[in-house]
């Protein structure tokens, strides 16, 4: 997730999965449609298969929410607030999500860029949209951005 004791920039939530395990493997509940994680609600269900070392970024919506999982692989999830009204503007966020890492789902507010690093891969990111795909609602900004100032080059930290 997370550094310890990070600021979450403003409107981004994390659900932390619970498994129920058992000798036939295991059941986990993503989000409920009574969630309050998930009061704007389903527009579409996206699936994105992702090779090792794989950098999609930056991209970023005008009104559109998402929510990820990773279902295989291990990546790096980045958001970047470029919201000027924000409370956060400028803050970033890293979080380490998949199979060796924290089992989240993770809502990202639109205006808020964001990115992912394939760190073990394959990797499938499963995200749900507040709502159906529109060009006109995507954006990207380059990953290299300076404004934005983040490395994707640059390794994690190490445990």
């Amino acid at each position: 997730m997370t550094k310890q004791n990070e600021k979450l920039i403003s409107g981004v939530m994390v659900k932390e999965l619970v498994q129920h395990k058992d000798e036939r493997g295991f059941f986990e509940e993503f989000i409920r449609a009574d969630d309050p994680f998930f009061k704007e609600g389903f527009g579409q269900w996206s699936h994105s298969l992702m090779n090792q070392n794989v950098i999609k970024a930056w991209h970023i919506h005008k009104t559109q929410i998402d929510w990820w999982y990773i279902a295989r692989g291990t990546v790096k999830a980045v958001l970047y607030d470029t919201r000027k009204d924000s409370g956060t503007f400028g803050l970033t966020n890293e979080f380490f999500m998949g199979e060796n890492a924290d089992h989240i789902i993770l809502k990202i507010p639109h205006h808020v860029a964001h990115g992912v690093k394939v760190l073990q891969g394959p990797s499938e990111l499963m995200y749900i949209t507040s709502k159906i795909y529109d060009p006109q609602e995507e954006g990207r900004i380059p990953y290299d951005d300076i404004t934005v100032g983040y490395d994707w080059l640059q390794d994690p930290p190490r445990t």
